[in-house]
């Protein structure tokens, strides 16, 4: 999302239609991934009204939304992937140490010093926990660096900045296979 609509803050995302009467498949960002339906009802990315749910159960990985204005099957399908929003006045204050991944994307990214070596693009996650991807000036490819403690000691907002501990070992991006023996 670009930061020109800083008050929406991304929730979830649509994986397309279940069935076909009407029901929309939702994936859920949030911690708690249930909690999503608290912040309800969900905008599109500017500001439109996408989905009202009026029920949700669980599936897989997902939930399966049963919305107030129902969408042709295909029309789901068509909006797979969409990003949904709400206010970010709905959401809680995060606690210390907490971060909503809006709140990452985009701040500059230093090692130990106050050389600055890129921006975070992204905050992804795999499965493994939170990856933050940051394009560098200089580099080709993004690096992925673990948003953890250790690896990011310092988050300042009001700076809009992060320091990395130790950037050089995460942009190396040589294979084992290519070190000398």
């Amino acid at each position: 999302m670009s930061k020109q609509n800083t008050d929406l803050v991304i929730v979830a995302a649509i994986l397309g239609a279940h069935g076909v009467r009407g029901d929309v498949r939702v994936k859920s960002f949030t911690a708690e991934p249930e909690a999503v339906f608290d912040y309800a009802p969900f905008l599109d990315e500017s500001g439109q009204l996408l989905i009202d749910p009026v029920r949700a159960r669980p599936a897989k990985d997902h939930f399966i939304v049963s919305p107030h204005a129902v969408r042709q099957k295909e029309e789901w399908d068509a909006l797979k992937g969409t990003k949904l929003y709400v206010p970010r006045d709905r959401l809680p204050e995060v606690e210390e140490d907490e971060f909503y991944i809006d709140d990452l994307v985009g701040l500059d990214v230093f090692g130990g010093g106050n050389e600055k070596l890129g921006r975070v693009k992204a905050v992804l996650n795999h499965g493994a926990g939170d990856l933050l991807e940051i394009q560098c000036e200089g580099h080709p490819k993004p690096v992925l660096v673990p948003f953890t403690q250790v690896d990011v000691p310092v988050v300042d907002l009001h700076r809009a900045r992060i320091v990395i501990s130790d950037f050089e070992t995460w942009a190396d991006d040589r294979k084992p296979e290519d070190e000398p023996s």
